[in-house]
């Protein structure tokens, strides 16, 4: 019977839509690389499949005696580890180098650069050299670690009186390494965020594209807030992204996989944010309610090998899901409330609590959603409206040093007392 093993961590998907995906084309084992994520759902993991310790310096040999069919991984953070195995086994994925420069902000600028799809100023910056890095980039620009996800210590820097102290401070607080980059400028969008992303599937080399993904604006710094699809888009524009979109999978040597290429739209037109060599956060659900496809079982069809074919979606009607956002200070959460309220809207199809009740939640700028609402409407315009009436209806309760607040779901961000102090 055919077997999958996956490089199993905090990822795109959880353990039930990977299992819903891929039991059916074969038996599933999680190969697990030390991580607090994964020892906190290997209880959970076991139910759905066999789970195996991942040690980097017998996996090889390891998993091999498995023999897979496939190895794949749904997780930013173990792309590379995944990429050491199809390579070392034969099996079909990303090449190592290719999941280096996908996982590497720094190399990936320079090859999309070097190929002429997109230049971005861009700079290494070293502690004690941020006026370099300054001098190179300008401002404004976006501080970001050259390996994370989710918008982890990515800080925009618009101020010449403390961009220098800020990058030092937190080269010095994080000991990771960074890159400067110019902050691309959106486009006025309205209600609408001023970016997308377009998943793609790459099957020994030919790209096709599943669909391109609208978003809801950012929360400062670069806080995401939810997606949708179809995106709001003319045919021109959608066809210009998707070309885009493939000459940067292109450049960067992707030639089996999934990509999630995000792209920024200027007034002069799209530029690329980052390639990302695995699913998108939330494309799978996206993906089965517009058009009935599992993205995570198509992504388990292509590291088979199988020669898989995709067009984009058409849906008939608008599909989204919007995050509540957690503050960026330190805080505990004590309470949602409102949410039979909001399941009763017309247009949700339900929300996930995403954080539990009385979890701590550390002083942090990136993407950390405590809830999600799920929703349909006939459009964009019904999109808003579903949204309107179901944040009006939410409130999530913070401890913050002892003192309780409120935030309403449908909250102008970002408030003052819940920012970073």
């Amino acid at each position: 019977m055919t077997r999958f093993v996956v490089v199993y961590d905090d990822g795109a998907v959880d353990p039930a839509e990977i299992h819903t995906g891929l039991a059916p084309l074969g038996d599933v084992v999680y190969a697990l690389a030390p991580s607090p994520h994964n020892e906190r759902l290997a209880p959970l993991l076991r139910e759905l499949g066999t789970v195996v310790p991942l040690d980097p310096r017998t996996m090889v040999a390891d998993v091999g005696r498995l023999r897979p069919d496939a190895v794949l991984t749904f997780s930013e953070r173990r792309l590379r580890l995944a990429a050491a195995l199809t390579s070392a086994l034969s099996l079909p994925g990303h090449l190592p180098t290719v999941a280096e420069t996908l996982t590497d902000k720094l190399r990936q600028r320079a090859a999309l650069s070097a190929a002429g799809v997109d230049h971005v100023r861009h700079a290494a910056v070293r502690p004690g050299a941020a006026d370099q890095a300054l001098a190179v980039v300008g401002l404004p620009a976006v501080l970001k670690p050259v390996v994370g996800e989710g918008s982890r210590d990515t800080l925009l820097l618009d101020d010449p009186a403390t961009a220098t102290t800020t990058i030092e401070a937190t080269l010095a607080a994080t000991g990771a390494d960074f890159v400067l980059e110019e902050r691309l400028v959106g486009r006025d969008s309205g209600r609408y965020g001023d970016f997308v992303s377009v998943e793609s599937v790459i099957a020994d080399g030919r790209i096709g594209h599943l669909g391109v993904t609208g978003k809801f604006p950012l929360l400062p710094p670069f806080r995401e807030q939810g997606q949708f699809w179809p995106a709001r888009l003319d045919p021109v524009e959608r066809a210009a992204l998707t070309e885009l979109a493939a000459r940067a999978i292109t450049a960067l040597g992707v030639h089996t996989g999934i990509t999630h290429t995000e792209i920024k739209l200027t007034p002069d037109g799209p530029r690329i944010i980052e390639v990302n060599g695995r699913l998108g956060g939330f494309i799978n659900d996206l993906s089965i309610r517009s058009a009935g496809i599992d993205a995570v079982g198509l992504a388990g069809r292509v590291a088979l090998g199988e020669r898989v074919a995709v067009a984009p979606v058409a849906p008939t009607a608008v599909h989204f899901h919007y995050q509540g956002q957690s503050p960026t200070r330190r805080c505990r959460l004590v309470g949602v409330n409102g949410l039979a309220q909001v399941r009763r809207v017309a247009g949700v199809t339900g929300y996930r609590r995403m954080i539990p009740l009385g979890t701590e939640l550390a002083d942090s700028v990136m993407t950390r959603p405590v809830g999600v609402v799920y929703g349909t409407a006939a459009d964009h315009a019904g999109m808003l409206a579903v949204l309107d009436r179901a944040l009006a209806e939410l409130t999530y309760r913070y401890d913050i040093d002892g003192t309780i607040i409120d935030v309403p779901g449908d909250a102008d961000w970002p408030r003052p007392d819940l920012r970073r102090p």
